[in-house]
């Protein structure tokens, strides 16, 4: 990783202090989550999905800015949490990343990796390091990650475990997954590791539904 750190420690404060205004004495959760996300393009960049001249500099800078957005999760009428789109969570990013960060890194910086973030969501971008991140953001949804991302989500709302069935039952029945394998990414090695993932949730999915169906039975 090559970002200053002066600036990943600007970053880690800012979602510190979302992560204890959310949940008192939990701050690491989003630093934590921008680390991963770091971690993974690096991992796609040494499979040498595309070719060496990479602005890991950007890049770096645009997965930490992507965890900006939850600080300020929607909230619809009924009282419940809204998840953002992609394009709704880069667009948001890159305006929080810009008014956030201007006087604290460099304006070129700032250009490259607002660009990044306006690109991901594109069907076709056009920069190769708005591909990775739109693969790595993507690939977060699916597999073991994914089913605890998305228990998370349902806690915040005041759900459990019966409603984390439900939604995966759902997302079976009209076929989400598979155009989420079909549309959600750039390159054939990342969707591979993105259906491995899928199988193993499905595994644990279905001994969730057949541990909730004993207990109705009891």
């Amino acid at each position: 990783m090559s970002l200053k750190q002066g600036i990943v420690d600007r970053f880690a404060k800012l979602l510190k202090e979302s992560d204890e205004h959310s949940a008192p004495h939990h701050g690491v959760r989003l630093s934590g989550d921008a680390c991963r996300l770091c971690k993974r393009l690096f991992s796609f960049i040494e499979m040498r999905l595309v070719g060496p001249q990479i602005d890991t500099d950007a890049l770096e800078l645009a997965c930490y800015a992507l965890q900006l957005p939850s600080r300020q999760i929607g909230i619809s009428s009924s009282g419940k949490f809204v998840r953002m789109s992609l394009r709704d969570r880069c667009e948001q990013a890159a305006e929080l990343m810009v008014s956030l960060f201007a006087n604290h890194v460099d304006e070129t910086l700032l250009d490259r990796a607002a660009r990044l973030l306006h690109e991901a969501p594109q069907r076709s971008p056009m920069l190769d390091e708005a591909r990775l991140l739109a693969d790595a953001v993507n690939l977060d949804d699916f597999g073991v990650i994914g089913l605890l991302n998305q228990a998370i989500q349902l806690s915040l709302q005041g759900e459990g475990i019966a409603e984390l069935a439900v939604a995966a039952e759902k997302r079976e029945q009209y076929g989400y997954w598979e155009a989420r394998l079909k549309d959600g990414f750039h390159f054939e090695p990342v969707r591979q590791i993105a259906h491995l993932r899928l199988a193993e949730a499905r595994q644990i999915n279905a001994m969730l539904f057949e541990q909730l169906g004993e207990d109705r039975k009891s």
